[in-house]
């Protein structure tokens, strides 16, 4: 089984000044970022057309805030995704993550209420990686039934907003170096984190591997199992991020939070935005910021516009439809480059030792 970097394409197609331009296109990465670009573009003169300013200071900071929340759960989200899972339960957790955190700090210090907010995290995110591979549930209900037992510990022991975040911490949500907000440094750091982590370790080669061709990666020597629970961890890691971002934002826990902004939905629409691939072992967090820029921009565009919601909405569906159907089609001189199998039991070349990025055919 060998591992190919993000853009398969990009490494196994012929060489040359005018393919190497055809293939930086046709690179799922480049081509998610070059929407974004576009996107920004055409909002900029419908928004002017339309008699408004979008490219101003106030603007940029509010899409650069706006991807925060949503950034951190689909970088968490990205990394399971490619091992060939999916996390559900990412809308709840945010919304404990984010009571936990408030409750805590009101009685506490900042710092115990972020270890605790993390440790569940972690120890929900074990609980969907043993379900998923202990009693080979399907991750789509394993983490599915998660999300219903959060949502009933919530339901049960919050009415509304609870607890209180220190002025000292809000400064997380709110301070600024310029027009840059400071919780961009938060995001940039976990996404340098996951990307280092999924792109220059074992554990990494091993999760592209695993949603690769999970039996073949067993087959390999690869610890299939210990590789998916330890994805899910570092998701709701992410997740826990992003839920102690929005306590920083709204000052106290809210049972909402995660829920309203619909980010079990958005995370995953963000990643098959960049180009991973949901059946697991394509893809990485490079496109998945990409994606998630695209969404910021269009939310920031229809609210200038004062759009429709029902219309937003159907929008930001085609955007989707679109993307997943335009990587799905075949790429010229893949199929035939495309790395063959050995036999029963053995994988192709380089095993589970490949580069990361491991891909499979789109």
């Amino acid at each position: 089984m060998t591992a190919v970097p993000d853009g398969s394409a990009a490494s196994l197609a012929p060489r040359g000044p005018n393919a190497l331009g055809r293939i930086r296109l046709g690179d799922p990465v480049v081509a998610v970022w070059l929407a974004a670009l576009a996107v920004t573009l055409i909002g900029w003169i419908v928004v002017t057309a339309d008699g408004g300013e979008f490219l101003t200071r106030s603007t940029i900071t509010g899409i650069l805030q706006n991807s925060v929340a949503l950034g951190l759960v689909a970088v968490g989200q990205s990394v399971v995704i490619v091992t060939g899972s999916l996390d559900l339960s990412v809308a709840y957790l945010v919304s404990l993550g984010t009571l936990v955190a408030a409750e805590m700090m009101a009685s506490g210090s900042v710092l115990t209420a972020i270890l605790a907010v993390l440790a569940l995290s972690a120890a929900v995110g074990v609980a969907n990686g043993l379900i998923v591979t202990g009693l080979k549930v399907n991750a789509f209900i394993a983490t599915l039934g998660m999300a219903f037992v959060l949502r009933g510990y919530i339901e049960n022991t919050y009415t509304g907003p609870a607890g209180h975040v220190p002025a000292s911490f809000r400064r997380l949500g709110y301070d600024r170096i310029g027009f840059v907000p400071v919780s961009v440094l938060l995001l940039v750091a976990v996404a340098v984190a996951a990307w280092l982590i999924t792109r220059r370790t074992r554990v990494g080669h091993h999760m592209y591997a695993t949603g690769g061709d999970e039996r073949a990666a067993r087959l390999s020597g690869v610890r299939t199992g210990r590789t998916v629970v330890l994805a899910h961890v570092l998701c709701s890691l992410c997740v826990g991020a992003a839920a102690l971002f929005l306590a920083a934002r709204l000052g106290a826990g809210a049972p909402w939070a995660g829920t309203d902004a619909r980010y079990d939905l958005e995370s995953i629409a963000a990643v098959v935005l960049g180009g991973t691939a949901l059946a697991g072992g394509r893809g990485g967090v490079t496109g998945t910021l990409g994606g998630v820029l695209v969404l910021s921009v269009l939310d920031s565009i229809f609210n200038q516009l004062s759009v429709d919601p029902f219309f937003k909405n159907v929008v930001r569906g085609v955007v989707i439809i679109a993307a997943v159907a335009l990587y799905a089609r075949p790429r010229p001189g893949w199929a035939s480059k495309r790395p063959r199998r050995g036999g029963r039991g053995r994988a192709s070349q380089g095993g589970s030792r490949g580069v990361p990025g491991q891909e499979r055919s789109a």
